[in-house]
């Protein structure tokens, strides 16, 4: 833990000397939520609640793939030489998992304000998705972290990365979209259970298998 707690640190350090890569980010979430409010609020003075929910989870999903794909893109050949004598694979991968699932929880509960502030909150039970919103972080942060690695040996493509992922974000997706729409509809706890508990064994199955496969990958 205290390596990991050192990494973490780093990572913290190198996002803050790189402030006009989280600047991008927030202008990007900013200016997306923009557009959708240009696009659909302005012109109807109402929004239908499935829209909105839609356009929220591909504004967030896009704003992870920006936000987690330069994971490694931003360590150079020399740096990871070092962290290769001087840490472990597994260190490395958990913590770049936890500071981009940080990082992802912020911008996506700020986006979340922001966009319910500029196109209505149609959300009948807040607590709910915003369980939604943590659940949504964890997997994206866990899959798109790991993506990122393994495109890193393949010269960072972007299409390997959009290629490797799509099939794990895709069903959690859905899990998403299904248990936030159960929060805009109000229902109670019990009958999100099962997207709740899929979500969860999901973001599990990632986590696990990322701190598995890594070190295979990192040896490389």
């Amino acid at each position: 833990m205290r390596e990991v707690n050192a990494l973490i640190a780093k990572e913290i350090r190198l996002e803050w000397r790189q402030r006009n890569a989280l600047n991008g980010m927030l202008l990007y979430l900013v200016s997306t939520i923009f557009v959708c409010y240009l696009s659909f609020r302005l012109k109807s003075n109402r929004l239908e609640p499935i829209t909105w929910n839609t356009l929220f989870w591909i504004i967030q999903l896009f704003t992870a793939v920006s936000a987690i794909a330069k994971s490694f893109t931003q360590e150079r050949a020399g740096r990871l030489l070092y962290y290769y004598t001087l840490a472990s694979p597994v260190g490395i991968i958990l913590s770049k998992m936890i500071y981009n699932t940080v990082l992802m929880l912020g911008l996506s509960v700020l986006g979340f304000g922001i966009y319910a502030f500029v196109m209505g909150n149609p959300v009948g039970d807040v607590g709910m998705y915003l369980v939604a919103i943590v659940l949504g972080a964890l997997g994206f942060a866990g899959t798109l972290t790991m993506v990122a690695g393994i495109a890193s040996k393949a010269e960072n493509s972007p299409t390997l990365m959009s290629v490797l992922s799509f099939p794990i974000i895709l069903p959690m997706l859905l899990m998403l979209l299904k248990l936030s729409k159960n929060a805009l509809d109000g229902l109670d706890w019990g009958s999100s259970s099962d997207e709740i508990l899929t979500l969860l064994a999901l973001n599990g199955i990632v986590w696990v298998l990322s701190l598995i496969l890594f070190p295979f990958i990192w040896k490389s």
